[in-house]
């Protein structure tokens, strides 16, 4: 009879902040447009707008705390 191993655990506060896609990509908001944001002009506001990819030098530190999203 063989053991079976350990499963991996996904960090919750990860799973939250990010998004993995069809492809693997893994995707993340910008921060700064939480609060505060009366000061902030309409440009700044808009560049924060909308889903970006990690960088690849997180991508070994996110596949750690993501084993079962990425790809």
């Amino acid at each position: 009879m063989e053991m079976a191993k350990f499963k991996l655990k996904t960090k919750r506060s990860a799973a939250k902040r990010l998004k993995v896609t069809g492809t693997g990509k893994v995707m993340r908001r910008k921060a700064s447009k939480r609060h505060l944001l009366s000061h902030k002009n309409s440009s700044r506001k808009r560049r924060l707008t909308g889903a970006f990819e990690i960088t690849k030098d997180s991508r070994e530190n996110v596949q750690q705390m993501l084993p079962y999203g990425s790809k």
